[in-house]
């Protein structure tokens, strides 16, 4: 049996996408640490961080990358979507303004990663119900409308941050299983290899030590 550190047969790259100071970091770190820092900077650049889930009996390994929401890093996130299989992209539920860029972080996603990439659409701080100035079905008829899986969270009091990301995860695993054996498989996953691909499906691997590359 290998150790924890090895024992995992799929690795997915998942993004956190959306304006800045709507809590993509604070979700990250209470997905992946179970922390928040009420103190949180703006990201500067890309930051990553990983965790490991099981489905369906498999452990799957998930880099999410967390990049800074401001216009001056743009040039710097355009690589970062490389290889990704999955996409939160995030808005505060109290900033209607961060709503109202939903539709530009979603295109631009889609011109720089495969568009069959599983993504969620999520209303962050829902712990600001009092102040909310984007209405749920709102966002969630626009969710369905462009075919995105949708929830609120609460990366404060922890509120659906587990089950969103569990989410995205799991229905990239059940795309990607849906697609072995198919040589024009989407850029879903990458299997315990060297790299992240652009490139067709992976074929399945021994759970070997790995380290991933970094884009």
């Amino acid at each position: 049996m290998s150790s924890a550190e090895e024992d995992y047969s799929f690795v997915f790259k998942v993004v956190l996408i959306g304006e800045s100071g709507v809590g993509k970091s604070n979700l990250l770190s209470r997905f992946t640490r179970n922390e928040f820092n009420h103190d949180s900077r703006t990201t500067i650049g890309v930051e990553f961080s990983t965790r490991s889930v099981t489905v369906n009996g498999v452990t799957v390994k998930t880099q999410i990358w967390d990049t800074a929401g401001l216009e001056r890093y743009r040039a710097i996130t355009s690589a970062y979507y490389r290889g990704a299989v999955g996409a939160l992209l995030v808005y505060d539920i109290s900033k209607h303004l961060t709503y109202e860029s939903v539709e530009r972080w979603l295109n631009e996603l889609l011109d720089h990663a495969d568009n069959s990439l599983v993504v969620m659409l999520v209303g962050n701080k829902t712990d600001l119900s009092e102040i909310r100035a984007v209405p749920m079905e709102e966002a969630k008829s626009f969710a369905e409308k462009h075919k995105m899986l949708f929830m609120e969270t609460s990366a404060l009091d922890s509120t659906n941050v587990e089950p969103a990301f569990q989410t995205v995860i799991t229905e990239i695993f059940h795309r990607r299983s849906q697609n072995r054996g198919n040589k024009q498989g989407t850029n879903s996953v990458s299997l315990a290899t060297n790299s992240f691909t652009n490139e067709g499906a992976s074929e399945e691997v021994p759970t070997k030590k790995v380290c991933c590359q970094n884009i």
